[in-house]
């Protein structure tokens, strides 16, 4: 699963209001090589919520992005490499996302997250 993914999964437990950002435990991280689109990049990161997205790539292993950005960041290649590869190359292989509220661990296995609900949390 990608960040680009968990970026957008939430909680969605019954009586649950504050089922984002998933916290990630990460047993298994691979790094798969991704050609580098600029124009992409842009585009998706004003859809990007940044601190889900900071401490979403800390736990995964990659630190190097900045706590707190705004559009100018766009023009430098450098943030670009960075942002891009911890959005599209990084991959949870193995793990859990843990529901904010709940503390409802959601599997991940193979590098697909296993959202489904319980017949009680519907």
């Amino acid at each position: 699963m990608r960040l680009l993914t968990h970026n957008m999964l939430s909680s969605n437990i019954k009586g649950v209001t504050n089922g984002f950002p998933l916290r990630i435990e990460a047993e298994k991280v691979v790094e798969k090589t991704v050609e580098m689109n600029p124009d992409f990049l842009k585009k998706m990161f004003d859809k990007i919520q940044w601190k889900a997205f900071v401490d979403g790539s800390r736990a995964m292993g990659f630190t190097e992005l900045p706590e707190e950005v705004d559009s100018s960041v766009l023009e430098s290649d450098e943030f670009l490499s960075r942002f891009h590869h911890a959005l599209l190359e990084l991959h949870l292989e193995e793990g859990a996302l843990v529901c904010p509220e709940t503390g409802r661990r959601f599997p991940v296995n193979k590098g697909i997250p296993n959202m489904l609900l319980h017949e009680d949390e519907v």
